[in-house]
């Protein structure tokens, strides 16, 4: 098949692309750069696919069988209405158009259902706020022109080639012999999907009728708690794990930062918990979910490849630590 990945070049856009070389597929990847790390592979289309004049000249004269649309501007935000351009730039003989959403789309709450409503259009994230409205754009088009999309909303995203200071960040200090900062009690849920599940959900939907016009949750069956995540990652890296517990507002007071510097417990992994119930990806897509302790083993592996010392701020989390006192190591009080 002729496929355009828009955003080819980090996590997702990396493994998918190489999944769809191995597979034999025809690849173009639509970035900012003038060029991508898969040479002469993979076509080379460039624009900011938030500008529709530059989409619109990149992707001119190309017809293109399926699109992944894996792309979220950070800085800018990417809307609806840009999504929208974007699809209809893509040609006339899609058969699908598969997109990332994410389980912020559902705005909060636990336990989440693909038939629950999303996040209403007046919510104060834009990124959650983007998400679900795009999403709502997608399906009026599917039902209304019976446009093929299939979308995606996965919660955590973790395995080899992370770009976010996630797993990394707590080997960093495990190997170091650092304490974890645990904020409040450790009991905020979090919910994960392995990269390669994703991929490979992703790659099912392409040619899988049941797919067109749904979305799918996906990631662990089970939600974990931040102190079972900081369990499982010491186990994964046979680390000894001493933690040191700090009031949530303590932390926050001090300057600390869920969504980056000064980080303390990994990038925006310390955020309102939002859970979804796993089940319809692996009935349709028939795909089979790698467990979190096999996935961070793994992840761990291309870790030790790879990590870079000095990556390492830890001014601020010594000024928390030395306000709790002294860490608890895991297995006795905790």
């Amino acid at each position: 098949m002729k496929v355009l990945v828009i955003g080819g070049t980090l996590f997702i856009g990396r493994h998918l692309v190489s999944e769809l070389l191995k597979q034999g597929h025809d690849v173009a990847i639509l970035h900012r750069r003038d060029k991508h790390d898969f040479g002469r592979r993979a076509e080379n289309l460039q624009a900011d696919r938030n500008d529709p004049i530059a989409l619109k000249r990149a992707l001119a004269g190309h017809r293109f069988d399926v699109v992944f649309d894996n792309v979220y501007d950070w800085h800018r935000g990417t809307t609806a209405a840009q999504v929208e351009h974007t699809l209809r730039s893509c040609g006339d003989r899609l058969t699908r158009y598969i997109f990332t959403s994410s389980i912020a789309a559902y705005g909060d709450g636990l336990n989440h259902y693909e038939k629950d409503p999303l996040a209403a259009e007046d919510h104060h994230d834009p990124y959650t706020r983007n998400k679900a409205a795009t999403e709502r754009m997608l399906f009026r088009m599917h039902n209304q022109h019976g446009f093929p999309v299939v979308t995606f909303r996965p919660p955590f995203i973790y395995g080899p080639e992370n770009p976010f200071y996630r797993e990394a960040f707590f080997w960093d200090r495990m190997r170091a012999g650092r304490p974890i900062i645990l904020p409040g009690d450790g009991g905020r849920l979090m919910q994960f999907v392995y990269i390669k599940d994703l991929i490979d959900a992703m790659m099912a939907s392409m040619e899988e009728p049941g797919a067109v016009g749904e979305a799918f949750n996906i990631g662990n069956t089970r939600p974990l708690t931040q102190l079972e995540v900081v369990r499982a990652f010491a186990n994964a890296a046979n680390k000894k794990l001493e933690l040191v517990r700090i009031p949530r507002d303590r932390i926050l007071e001090a300057g600390g930062n869920p969504m980056g510097d000064p980080a303390y417990f990994g990038v925006y992994f310390d955020l309102p918990p939002i859970t979804e119930v796993i089940g319809k990806v692996t009935r349709v897509l028939k795909v089979r979910l790698t467990s979190f302790d096999a996935g961070l083993k793994e992840t761990y592996r291309w870790y030790l490849r790879h990590h870079r010392n000095g990556h390492m701020k830890v001014d601020f989390e010594d000024k928390l630590i030395a306000m709790a006192g002294s860490p608890v190591t895991v297995g006795s009080e905790l």
